[in-house]
């Protein structure tokens, strides 16, 4: 039975920071997908492989797969190209190979490239009996919760299974399913497997390796280049803080973690006066010692008049990665009588998490009045205060 390989690599990675797609970043000299695509192209029981990518990154394409080894890059399909979803990417790639007369195909995402053979070969071995997908053993305990953050439930995790990919279909099923889904204007599955049970069938989990991690975000980065180096890096753990304070103006809204708030005043400042961006960009830059958010993004350069402040904490992040450093975690509490945070903590939270290319769980925002005393107390204006703990590579005296 013919064995092909599908490799999604059509995604822009934003959660990943700064820079070219994630897929075409390189990890220990060589690019993410470079080694994604040995695995496959180098495992005896697939027959060839195809890649989705976007349009405009055909240059990135051809140079990672210039450091393929000759005898491998024969087995290489022609590329298929990418639509709006990651479910458009996959169906444009299955379309492309509907006339190769395969009969299973493994769907994997570009951004796991420690995919072992031992996988692929258990993934071919499932997918020949219908949708199966990768699966390992939830450790932590899951909550669902409600609207409000309340738990609702507290599901028996003996039942969970975080799933990963490579996952395994019959080629004609799985591109029935995605044609059916596209027919009824269904465009936002993000996995195969849930777009499978959408269609009624049945889909069996498969042994998983815990080894098959996703790169996601840039400290996942630092973690794939020290499993590839064999050996653990040193940290130092530093903790920096931050303040920000600004006058209440005329306006209508405030800008605060980086969401505008409808406000009856505004702030007086060079900036958009984001005092929860500011306080952290100083604590992020505290804890690597190298001056201020004024030293940085000076108030006399007209550039930055009206500058929208995730541009600021974005920069800092970024002086964190390039030293080899992780963002573990940014704490930030405001300061005002009014806005009340409560109705836009979550927002807040995720966009500084995408601003600093953190997961969710790295980033905290709590918020406390002054009790009417002093300036936030007399709603003269509003503050921030916060901190960061970084880790960066500890240097040899």
């Amino acid at each position: 039975m013919s064995v092909v390989a599908l490799i999604v690599a059509a995604g822009r990675g934003s959660r990943a920071g700064e820079g070219a797609p994630k897929q075409y970043r390189p990890l220990a000299g060589q690019p993410v997908l470079t080694r994604t695509l040995r695995a496959f192209l180098a495992h005896p029981e697939i027959d060839h492989t195809a890649v989705v990518i976007h349009p405009d990154d055909e240059d990135l394409y051809r140079a990672s797969i210039e450091r393929l080894e000759p005898d491998l890059t024969g087995r290489l399909l022609p590329v298929a190209y990418g639509g709006e979803t990651r479910q458009d990417s996959v169906r444009n790639g299955l379309e492309a190979l509907a006339t190769t007369g395969a009969e299973t195909v493994l769907i994997h995402d570009a951004a796991r490239p420690f995919v072992s053979a031992g996988l692929i070969g258990r993934a071919i071995e499932a997918g020949r009996s219908g949708a199966s997908v990768p699966g390992v053993p939830v450790t932590d305990t899951i909550k669902v919760t409600g609207p409000r953050g309340e738990v609702v439930s507290t599901p028996d995790r003996s039942t969970l299974r975080a799933v990963q990919t490579p996952q395994a279909f019959p080629l004609d099923l799985v591109l029935g399913i995605h044609r059916k889904a596209a027919a009824a204007n269904l465009h936002a599955f993000t996995d195969d497997g849930a777009l499978a049970e959408w269609a009624g069938l049945a889909v069996q989990v498969f042994d998983g390796d815990r080894d098959n991690v996703k790169i996601t975000h840039p400290a996942d980065f630092t973690e794939a280049e020290r499993r590839l180096k064999g050996h653990s890096m040193t940290y130092v753990t530093r903790l920096g803080t931050g303040f920000d304070v600004h006058a209440f103006a005329e306006g209508d809204h405030v800008w605060l973690g980086g969401i505008r708030v409808p406000h009856d005043r505004g702030v007086l400042a060079h900036s958009d006066g984001d005092v929860v961006l500011h306080a952290l960009t100083d604590a992020v830059l505290g804890a690597l010692a190298d001056g201020d958010i004024g030293t940085h993004f000076p108030p006399s350069d007209p550039q930055w008049k009206g500058a929208s402040s995730d541009r600021f904490l974005a920069h800092a992040a970024g002086l964190v990665r390039a030293r080899g450093g992780l963002i573990d975690h940014l704490d930030t509490t405001l300061l005002c009588e009014k806005p009340r945070l409560g109705p836009h903590r979550e927002a807040m939270r995720q966009r500084i998490a995408e601003i600093a290319g953190l997961r969710l769980d790295q980033v905290s925002l709590k918020a406390t009045t002054t009790e009417k005393l002093g300036f936030t107390g007399r709603s003269e204006g509003i503050a921030a205060q916060a901190a960061a703990t970084i880790r960066l590579p500890e240097v040899e005296s």
